[in-house]
């Protein structure tokens, strides 16, 4: 379903916003909070973090391949085995923070700079099938927002009451 100019300038500016939205749950937590973890099979708020930086930097290429190549594949990726082998529960947040907001400050150039035949080019998704630059943004815009929620709902259980 294409969509309207309307439906993307709302999700462009969900997209230019996540990377602070997700950055202000995040500022200024101790080791403690960023390791709490009361949902057992939940990532805690660090491993949230190294996820949406990898996110953010395996969407980017997958733009930039939906632009730039004529009908990608785009193959998805094991998240799980990420946070293993990349030692997510054990790394600074800092770079990865600084990696997605960076990241993310990129491709809302490219995102930009699209013309209607740009957001029209599509490729296939190893896992979605069928998938398209607007698909892309309709995925990503949300993504830093739905993990500061995750984030959120971590803190919450730990503390025994809201997070701000």
């Amino acid at each position: 379903m294409t969509m309207g100019t309307d439906e993307r300038a709302r999700l462009l500016e969900r997209y230019r916003d996540g990377a602070a939205a997700f950055t202000s749950v995040v500022a200024r937590l101790s080791d403690a909070e960023l390791d709490v973890r009361p949902f057992p099979d939940e990532w805690t708020v660090r491993e949230i973090c190294h996820h949406l930086a990898d996110s953010e930097i395996t969407s980017a290429v997958r733009l930039r391949r939906l632009v730039a190549e004529d009908d990608p594949r785009l193959d998805g990726y094991d998240e799980m085995e990420f946070s293993r082998r990349l030692s997510y529960g054990a790394r600074d947040i800092a770079p990865s923070i600084a990696a997605a907001t960076a990241v993310r400050a990129a491709s809302l150039q490219v995102l930009e700079h699209l013309d209607d035949a740009d957001w029209a080019r599509t490729g296939t998704h190893g896992e979605q099938g069928p998938y398209g630059v607007e698909a892309w943004l309709r995925d990503y815009a949300d993504h830093p927002w739905d993990h500061a929620d995750q984030a959120r709902r971590v803190l919450e259980a730990a503390r025994g009451g809201s997070v701000g």
